[in-house]
């Protein structure tokens, strides 16, 4: 289906910068440069100067940014990790392959882990945190590092939708042991394809991350340290990824700018709960997702479908509903609530304002009715 506002525009977020791209892709190809060359090394340089760390190793996604990370920290079978439920299964899979217990705590009502319900859920089992900043709104990272080294407990953050965003000034990625962000291509940030990295400021782990993305091997001398993963990050995608970062800034200014336009079209209607406005507060939001709690939200969603405006449901089945992952036993309410109630509306660099316009007044005429 053409949409009339699509969720995405991947086309047209191409072409607008389809010469940038291009050359870099030549480049690439013309010197036969496509695993671990310099468009590597230079990606990883500029991300970690964006986020404001020493270190960055690219991966092959962001799933294994979490997954590593939590190999490097040590995490091994019988341990416990917390996390939360409100996220992409991808975040609970990472602890399960490493043979640890996810251990799922309810989120608050701006989709990021409470942390109110953190320290009650730590055993001494427990050994790591791993909080999920949603949507691009980062968790209380003050509340919950605080708690983290009273428990010494470490930190990953899966940052995969919050590059950019910062909390108190310091930017997603920065607090824990290691940040990880993803590239998937409908991120804020995104590759033509998959992609990852983590970020930190442990020149340890760092090496350990890159020696587990690449067999294990040290390539300086040709030794195999031990089993590890093909997960490095191809230059071509790392290219690519050097000419986006340089329009990122912009990219966010231009999501705030369309969140402001959403706020202002929609906080007035008793039906559907925005998340908090663009400011410059505790909270640096970038709007990865814009994300409602509506009423009668799935006779919504149908309405503005048919409309011609994409939609988005993330996720209208609680992870911990999925039987066969084995987590039934867990008891979130605000989580399975988050399920029932919210829609994400299209908000991409790509929409106009009138584009903007267009949805909140389809909003405005479903419930007028």
């Amino acid at each position: 289906m053409n949409y009339k506002v699509p969720f995405v525009n991947f086309q047209l977020h191409y072409h607008r910068m389809e010469s940038e791209i291009d050359a870099a892709i030549k480049e690439v190809l013309n010197g036969g440069d496509y695993i671990m060359r310099q468009q590597l090394c230079d990606f990883e340089d500029n991300l970690a100067s964006f986020v404001g760390v020493k270190y960055a190793v690219g991966l092959n996604s962001g799933t294994d940014a979490i997954h590593l990370s939590l190999l490097a920290a040590g995490i091994k079978p019988g341990d416990e990790v917390i996390t939360v439920a409100h996220t992409f299964v991808a975040t609970v899979a990472t602890i399960v392959h490493c043979g640890a217990k996810p251990v799922l705590v309810d989120v608050d009502r701006y989709f990021n882990m409470d942390v109110t319900k953190l320290e009650p859920a730590i055993s001494p089992q427990t050994k790591a945190i791993i909080p999920v900043h949603l949507n691009g709104r980062l968790c209380d990272m003050e509340k919950l590092m605080d708690i983290a080294r009273k428990h010494n407990l470490v930190v990953i953050e899966d940052a995969a939708q919050a590059l950019g965003a910062r909390f108190e000034g310091q930017k997603a990625g920065s607090f824990g042991l290691t940040g990880c962000f993803s590239f998937y291509p409908a991120k804020v940030l995104g590759s033509l394809g998959d992609g990852g990295a983590v970020v930190t400021n442990s020149s340890e782990i760092a090496e350990r991350i890159r020696l587990l993305r690449d067999h294990g091997q040290q390539r300086a001398t040709g030794d195999i340290l031990f089993y590890g993963y093909n997960s490095r990050l191809d230059n071509l995608q790392a290219a690519i990824l050097v000419v986006k970062l340089k329009h990122l800034p912009d990219w966010i200014e231009r999501r705030r700018e369309l969140a402001m336009l959403y706020e202002k079209g929609l906080s007035d209607l008793p039906q559907v709960q925005t998340p908090p406005p663009p400011q410059e507060g505790h909270y640096f939001d970038i709007f990865t997702n814009y994300v409602i709690y509506a009423e009668e939200r799935d006779s919504l969603v149908d309405y503005l479908r048919d409309c011609g405006i994409e939609i988005l449901v993330s996720w209208p089945k609680p992870m911990h509903h999925h039987e066969a992952l084995g987590l039934e036993h867990f008891h979130l309410p605000e989580t399975e609530r988050i399920s029932r109630e919210v829609l994400s509306l299209p908000l991409n660099t790509e929409i106009s304002n009138e584009q903007a316009q267009f949805v909140i007044e389809s909003v405005q005429k479903f419930y007028s009715k």
